[in-house]
């Protein structure tokens, strides 16, 4: 029993490590990059905001895709607070609703705006997202043909999103210069889920400020995050034309991640833009809740993670130079880290079970004392990098609540993990799986 508990707490303290000295590279990575463009870019050029931005070459209409599957409860209020939001806007916003789905056609239907388009698609639902996408993407290459305008780029939204005043303007000017543009997503804060719900704000807050610009930063794909994000029609024509006019993975669940890697594939640049509102204050970003309970956040995740690290493995391979293959790897490594913080928790709690039963630890060594000293430190500094941009996002309180929901994000990623996993071994391989939906909540605000 000593033995074993020896090689558990080894076998974490070197899994412990490995993903250590990752996440610190990428740290030390984006503090040199923002210490380079303060002390050079912003020295000579103050930072563009929606107010400084140049005109666009190409002001042309810009074409909204909603995917909607039982919907009903948010999509109108969703709808209404776009059309006040970007009142005066050129945009064209179609909402993808199955045809056996008839409360949220009804919904869509129920809010007056031209520029709001219904296309139904002509089956049964739930497939997948993707399958929805694509179908939009047909009635838009339609409409074109019947003498709608030749649309620029094309924006994906969710039905529960809370959508910037600014995004369009900023899209069709950033637009012209890259194939893709991405924009922060921000969780909002629940305070009825505090720990569940909050997982989420710190790990958007630290991936969109930290890990997508580092990715942009070394050259890597950005990958799209499914909401606030524009693609250019070339692009997206590109797509089509390689894959059957389906630009959207037609047998993917998570078609957006798939999206920016395979846009930097075909030549393309996709980019990372976080910047100031008119107002100056705040980001023009995404909002929207995220699940408030343990079961629906793993549910998500699994999705995630099945969609990412193994059926992305399986659809996407490891093409691209050693910086994407890091950034892959980066993006797959669920799985094994997973197994990694299991074996620490479970040596942890032996150990502790042993000290208080009175047993003989198992002896360890200076070099293991010496990794476990310094998976410590690099645990502290991982929550001071998390508690940072959690408090640069949302303030200090949520920053110092990120810290022991570190924990919390530990659990939900082993639970969707082994969900993931299991899914992935009787499910995805023999085409079982189809479109699991969150349930959305949006929230009673106006623009």
């Amino acid at each position: 029993m000593v033995t074993m508990l020896y090689e558990l707490i080894l076998f974490a303290a070197i899994g412990f490590a490995i993903g250590g000295f990752d996440d610190l590279l990428v740290d030390l990575l984006w503090i040199c990059r923002a210490i380079w463009r303060r002390l050079t870019i912003y020295r000579r050029h103050p930072r563009t905001t929606i107010a400084s931005l140049p005109p666009s070459n190409d002001p042309g209409p810009i074409a909204v895709f909603i995917p909607a599957w039982n919907e009903a409860n948010v999509i109108d209020a969703m709808l209404g607070y776009c059309t006040k939001a970007w009142d005066g806007q050129e945009c064209q916003i179609y909402v993808g609703c199955y045809l056996n789905d008839l409360p949220s056609q009804m919904a869509v239907a129920s809010v007056r705006d031209p520029r709001i388009r219904l296309v139904v698609v002509p089956h049964f639902g739930p497939t997948n997202k993707s399958d929805c996408l694509n179908h939009i993407w047909r009635q838009l290459k339609t409409d074109e043909m019947l003498g709608a305008p030749r649309f620029k780029c094309v924006i994906l939204h969710d039905a529960e999103d809370v959508v910037h005043a600014d995004e369009l303007t900023l899209f069709s000017r950033m637009i012209d210069r890259f194939a893709m543009v991405q924009i922060p997503v921000l969780p909002f804060v629940d305070p009825k889920s505090r720990w569940i719900g909050g997982h989420y704000i710190d790990e958007f807050a630290e991936a969109h400020a930290k890990g997508l610009v580092v990715r942009e930063a070394v050259g890597a794909a950005i990958p799209a995050a499914g909401v606030g994000c524009a693609i250019r029609r070339d692009a997206l024509d590109w797509l089509a034309l390689r894959h059957d006019n389906n630009p959207f993975g037609a047998e993917s669940l998570t078609e957006d991640y798939e999206l920016g890697l395979q846009i930097r594939s075909g030549g393309f640049k996709g980019v990372f833009v976080r910047m100031m509102g008119r107002d100056g204050t705040h980001p023009v970003a995404v909002r929207a809740h995220f699940p408030a309970t343990l079961t629906k956040a793993v549910n998500q995740k699994s999705r995630w993670i099945l969609g990412i690290a193994l059926a992305g493995w399986d659809r996407l391979g490891w093409e691209g130079d050693l910086i994407e293959s890091w950034m892959r790897l980066r993006d797959r490594r669920a799985i094994l880290a997973a197994i990694i913080i299991v074996a620490g928790y479970v040596a942890g709690l032996i150990a502790l079970a042993f000290w208080l039963l009175g047993w003989p630890l198992p002896q360890i060594g200076v070099g293991l004392q010496m990794l476990l000293t310094l998976n410590g430190l690099l645990l502290i500094w991982r929550l001071v990098m998390r508690a940072s941009f959690v408090t640069a996002s949302y303030g200090w309180r949520e920053g110092l609540f990120a810290i022991p929901r570190a924990l919390i994000s530990n659990l939900v990623a082993v639970l969707a993990a082994r969900r993931a996993l299991s899914q992935y071994l009787r499910l995805y391989r023999a085409g079982g799986l189809t479109w699991e939906k969150t349930d959305h909540i949006f929230p009673d605000l106006n623009p």
